[in-house]
């Protein structure tokens, strides 16, 4: 398998039978149809068409996708048409980059109770970031942000934290824009300390939703989850902010590249032989010029490591609060771009004139146009060589 080619659909389709067959019982529903739908990710079991080029005749075979949010050849195309979106959404303000962690004992319970905990995270964040911006101490503001939720570490360990991307000030309570003093948002041992108060609070109010296996069985008493969490109350919780964006036009790039990101890509994979699966990782511990290392890990770890990610049917990983929220944010955006005296943009002029113009399919020879002459069922194999 040469480096070029080797996919994470390479990998669970030459190993993927002989670990469900080793893990039945193990497997979660929404884990099988991930790596069903990696496996035939633009494949002849998906069906696709046959192109033709009109300008060189060249032909070309271009099997479906199968979107699958956690697979590594379909996001390209899905993160492309949210950012479309997004770009109206930006404003002429400076926005900054909050990022808040879960500690190893709380992953841990994230681990066995995915939907529960992951849900409590974005509530117990936006509830830190709306609490403190609308403390007069601080801005007095109601905020605006979007909410990405990462699940992974580099190494493909389970490290459940939030990135947010939040505009610098808000709308006061007569609905006028405030904005956070230049270069600074919001104190950041403020926002560890709330953060992990109302997190724990309301950890401790879902615990009869909470599921304990393995070594964390014991946690279904009460005074024993209460224990465990004690530790938990006295530690500094890691939430950080970065250095603001520079322009709206690194906000979309910053966003390009984590709103729709996987495990891992297919370009950090290195080899798969029968030592296991290498891939470069990041080391964050390690000096800057010594982080890109190489990890090998067992095939059948590999594996578990990626499907430990695979969230739970139905959950959204993307969120909108406050000001953004989906129900009120092109008011709120109208009223705060007439305040920044920003012309709005123009409602009737959108995407899809200028995707029309654009070739779907462009021929990799001479770039020119490509029409579909031939459709694929699924299984079926083009009538004659193209």
């Amino acid at each position: 398998m040469s480096h070029e080619a080797l996919e994470v659909a390479d990998i669970f389709r030459d190993h993927g039978p002989a670990w469900r067959h080793q893990n039945t019982g193990h497997v979660s529903l929404g884990q099988l149809k991930a790596m069903s739908a990696i496996e035939r990710c633009r494949s002849a079991a998906l069906g696709g068409h046959v192109l033709r080029c009109d300008a060189c005749d060249t032909q070309q075979i271009a099997y479906n996708s199968c979107r699958n949010r956690h697979c590594p050849k379909c996001q390209g195309a899905t993160a492309k048409r949210w950012l479309a979106a997004r770009e109206a959404d930006l404003l002429p303000v400076e926005y900054y980059h909050v990022v808040f962690t879960l500690p190893a004992p709380i992953a841990d319970i994230a681990y066995q109770n995915k939907a529960v905990v992951y849900d409590l995270l974005f509530k117990a964040t936006s509830e830190t970031l709306t609490t403190i911006a609308a403390d007069p101490k601080r801005l007095g503001v109601k905020l605006g942000f979007t909410a990405v939720l990462h699940t992974w570490g580099s190494a493909l360990t389970h490290h459940p934290h939030l990135h947010c991307i939040v505009p610098g000030g808000g709308l006061s309570q007569n609905e006028r824009w405030i904005a956070c003093r230049k270069g600074f948002f919001l104190p950041v041992r403020v926002l560890s300390r709330l953060f992990r108060r109302r997190f724990l609070e309301q950890l401790v109010d879902a615990h009869d939703r909470l599921n304990f296996y393995g070594r964390l069985q014991h946690l279904s008493d009460p005074l024993a989850f209460a224990a465990y969490l004690a530790p938990s109350r006295r530690v500094q919780w890691v939430v950080y902010a970065k250095r603001p964006f520079q322009g709206p036009e690194a906000v979309l790039a910053y966003l390009s590249r984590y709103t729709h990101r996987v495990v891992i890509a297919n370009r950090r994979l290195v080899r798969c032989d029968e030592h296991g699966v290498t891939f470069k990782w990041t080391d964050y511990r390690a000096k800057p010029n010594e982080r890109n290392k190489t990890m090998r890990l067992d095939t059948s770890e590999f594996i578990r490591r990626f499907l430990i990610h695979i969230l739970p049917l139905g959950f959204h990983r993307i969120r909108h609060f406050g000001l953004l929220s989906n129900h009120c944010r092109r008011e709120n955006l109208r009223l705060i771009r007439k305040q920044l005296s920003n012309d709005e943009p123009n409602e009737t002029t959108t995407e899809k004139p200028e995707a029309n113009d654009t070739p779907t399919f462009v021929c990799p020879t001479c770039h020119a146009p490509m029409t579909i002459v031939e459709l694929l069922r699924r299984f079926e194999r083009p009538r004659a060589p193209p």
